[in-house]
């Protein structure tokens, strides 16, 4: 049995971080990746100023990325385009980085930092007891002093920790493509928040055109499981109906690709245990307002590398500790927030108001931005905290009155 004092399965942003912070500690570094080195992750490839900041903490060169300077969003026949805050916490800027470049960037770094990188392996967490001792991986046996899951959506993994989904707490699903447009130039991220399905049900999600740059836009759309007629929701006709919204403005070619969906957990029954964590996707870490989960799991993935370089014995423990303090208010509030927007008429009132004034826009950006979180000051702060208090109170009603999927 060969030995590291990490071993990350996952090499996606999450997973590269922390071996970026591990390896760059002095800890020895192995990182498996069931898929090929330079795999396209599906995803909107957008980056918050929460990512740029936590990207510039790692000093990934971003000079590839497109840069962008706030978030355009539609609600009817409401526009407002809004410039990304200036807040001190984080970048005042976003990027759109198709994730092949981004992933490629995190990995380049972590080898250099002195991880090592096993490329289509499949790991399997070993168990000594309730203990994580290290992964199986290619027919051998890491030993390792922490094994980090950095596994995105519950698998394999997820199951044997019992680190799966909670079930009765709402999910996303999003589907996108690129195409070719004159304006991939634009600096913002737009976001159409009204969505219908072919029905005429209101959807509660958003559309998204996100330019890359490059002489192309990812075009997109997401929708929460709370809405009525889930299960039935057909999301490439969801994505050919908002298409067909934008395609004048954008001026929009053929698809580049075919539509590849992707389902997106909001939620974990466990983090942590003896020997191991969750970071990012896998642990839950995804605002259910925007479907967005790249900062989350970049810093995710740097806290516990953090702490397993501080003291090992007590990481995992303290890593869920710190991750409930600075994240789960506003998930648990957006969860339960998602409950209330799955009834169509409260959908319809809550994006009238979300766009009706500026000063509540600005809110609903540093919403959509992730930019928002217990120790966020101001008036937005103070929002999530009320409304947290709040919607605990209503949940039992929240979870009763739910929209039939």
């Amino acid at each position: 049995m060969e030995r590291r004092d990490v071993v990350v399965i996952g090499a996606g942003p999450a997973g590269a971080a922390a071996a970026i912070r591990a390896a760059r500690g002095g800890a020895t570094v192995r990182v498996f990746e069931k898929a090929g080195q330079g795999r396209d992750k599906v995803c909107g490839d957008g980056l918050t100023p929460r990512a740029v900041h936590a990207l510039n903490e790692l000093d990934i060169d971003m000079s590839g990325s497109h840069r962008i300077d706030g978030l355009r969003m539609i609600a009817n026949n409401t526009r407002r385009e809004l410039p990304w805050p200036t807040t001190g916490r984080f970048a005042d800027y976003g990027a759109v980085w198709p994730r092949r470049h981004l992933d490629a960037h995190l990995v380049k770094a972590a080898i250099e930092a002195g991880a090592e990188i096993e490329w289509n392996t499949e790991a399997t967490p070993l168990l000594d007891g309730d203990r994580v001792t290290g992964v199986e991986a290619g027919g051998k046996k890491w030993a390792a002093g922490l094994t980090i899951v950095a596994t995105g959506a519950p698998g394999n993994v997820a199951r044997l920790l019992g680190a799966q989904r909670v079930e009765n707490e709402p999910f996303g699903l999003a589907i996108r493509t690129y195409a070719e447009t004159p304006r991939h130039a634009d600096r913002h991220l737009e976001a159409c928040l009204t969505l219908c399905d072919e029905h005429g049900t209101p959807v509660p999600g958003y559309g998204w055109m996100f330019p890359a740059g490059d002489g192309t836009v990812n075009i997109g759309v997401g929708a929460l499981s709370t809405m009525k007629g889930f299960k039935k929701l057909n999301l490439n006709t969801l994505l050919d109906t908002y298409r067909d919204f934008v395609n004048d403005e954008w001026d929009l070619g053929e698809n580049l690709e075919r539509p590849r969906a992707w389902r997106l957990p909001m939620s974990v029954q466990k983090r942590h245990g003896p020997g191991w964590v969750a970071i990012g996707d896998a642990a839950g870490l995804i605002n259910p307002m925007n479907g967005e989960g790249i900062d989350y799991g970049l810093e995710s993935g740097m806290l516990a590398a953090e702490l397993f370089l501080t003291e090992p014995a007590t990481a995992p423990a303290e890593y869920d500790r710190l991750v409930g303090e600075r994240f789960d208010a506003f998930l648990r509030t957006g969860r339960r927030f998602s409950f209330l927007i799955g009834h169509p008429w409260i959908l319809r009132s809550g994006l009238r108001l979300a766009v009706g004034t500026q000063s509540i826009a600005n809110m609903t950006l540093q919403v959509m931005g992730n930019l928002v979180d217990t120790d966020t000051p101001g008036a937005a702060g103070r929002v999530l905290r009320v409304a947290d208090r709040t919607l605990a109170l209503a949940d039992p009603i929240l979870r009763r009155t739910r929209a039939a999927a």
